[in-house]
């Protein structure tokens, strides 16, 4: 055999192996971003499973919040639906505006001492309460994830296969956290 043949043969194996282990790649940070959403849905589930006690218990005692208990079970129902559509940014929306319905509901309870003394609410508000730092810890996972899959698709020569089998960028998961500016009036008393 031809010296020059062989060595054309060994760039073309060498070449597909290549391109294999990167296809391969691809369809491992393909799942890992799935397997991080289908997590992270998990927690959001319990947490939807859980509010609706919650409102249930406030209502008994915040009969004048209706405006707020309101607005966290339709916050909810928001997040239920963007994640199952798996629509980051719908779920982002949705979450901002559950943590700011949950942040006024549990600043109201401070204001009904029976509420407060009682052991299923507080049951429920440390649950929800671990829940929602899960729910943060999975939503950094999955970011991680969707970060590694778009670097991955972006960069050269990943992207040569990436383009030819298709693989699309994700859409990280961002939620907008409720800035206050502190009541310096208030701190100084």
């Amino acid at each position: 055999m031809d010296l020059k043949l062989i060595i054309a043969l060994a760039i073309l194996v060498v070449a597909a192996l290549y391109t294999i282990q990167i296809y391969n790649l691809l369809v491992r940070l393909k799942h890992n971003v799935a397997r991080a959403w289908s997590n992270l849905d998990v927690a959001l589930k319990q947490r939807h499973d859980e509010l609706p006690k919650l409102v249930e218990i406030c209502k008994q005692y915040m009969g004048y919040e209706q405006e707020t208990l309101e607005r966290v079970v339709r916050a909810r129902g928001a997040v239920a639906e963007a994640s199952r559509r798996a629509d980051p940014r719908a779920l982002g929306r949705a979450e901002t505006d559950l943590r700011a319905g949950l942040g006024s509901l549990f600043a109201l309870a401070e204001n009904y001492p029976e509420l407060r003394a009682n052991d299923s609410f507080r049951h429920l508000a440390e649950r929800v309460s671990r829940l929602e730092e899960t729910i943060a810890d999975r939503r950094e996972l999955y970011n991680d994830s969707a970060n590694l899959n778009n670097m991955r698709i972006e960069q050269f020569p990943d992207l040569l296969v990436a383009r030819a089998i298709k693989a699309r960028s994700v859409e990280l998961l961002e939620f907008k956290e409720a800035r206050q500016d502190p009541n310096l009036h208030a701190l100084f008393r």
